[in-house]
């Protein structure tokens, strides 16, 4: 028998969300950012310091970043718990260094924050669909790639962008070929509220 029709629909969605906070990060607090000790961090370089939203100097960055995630608990995930960010620290990607595939433990939401001027070409963010070891691998022909079959996807940030995705998701940054470092801050977050249903005897208040 012919077959006279087929469809495709989408099952799930993977968001991932981007929003831009020009005018609410200073020079001092890009200059605060860069002065902060690094450490090696595999191929690029990390803070020493893994919660620098606690700092004073950033609190207004800190601020910002808050009414994003606010932005996406109330409109994208439909939550009334609210979202958080729990560890926060700086990176660089210096010249010819990207940073090792890898996905955020014990986090819900990670964002990245490009808080300072980008070099050109600023290097993407690449994120991987498959969470896990593929043991059979079917990769689609490039030309024919699209949002059902992919298995990559490649974000290319703007300075002051604010970019949230899934922390299941393995991401990594491409190498840097420009000649200068390419410097960001890296979150993760966690929500504060009410989980579950008291008489079903589910609810775990966070």
């Amino acid at each position: 028998m012919p077959i006279v029709s087929h469809e495709v629909f989408p099952l799930f969605v993977e968001p991932y969300f981007r929003a831009n906070i020009a005018g609410t990060i200073t020079p001092q607090q890009i200059a605060f950012i860069k002065n902060l000790k690094m450490v090696n961090n595999m191929e690029n370089l990390i803070s020493e310091n893994l919660y620098i939203f606690e700092e004073p100097e950033l609190k207004s960055i800190k601020d910002a970043v808050q009414d994003v995630l606010d932005i996406y608990g109330r409109e994208v995930l439909c939550i009334p718990q609210k979202i958080h960010v729990t560890q926060s620290w700086s990176l660089i990607c210096n010249p010819n260094v990207g940073m090792h595939g890898h996905s955020h433990s014990n986090s819900i939401l990670s964002g990245s924050l490009y808080y300072s001027e980008l070099p050109s070409p600023p290097a993407s963010m690449i994120f991987t669909r498959h969470v896990s070891y593929q043991q059979i691998d079917l990769p689609p022909d490039p030309s024919k790639r699209n949002i059902y079959n992919t298995p990559i996807n490649r974000i290319t940030p703007k300075q002051d962008d604010i970019i949230l995705f899934s922390s299941r998701l393995t991401h990594l940054v491409e190498q840097n070929t420009s000649a200068e470092p390419r410097h960001s801050i890296a979150f993760n977050t966690f929500i504060k509220g009410k989980l579950g249903n008291y008489r079903d005897v589910s609810e775990l208040v966070i």
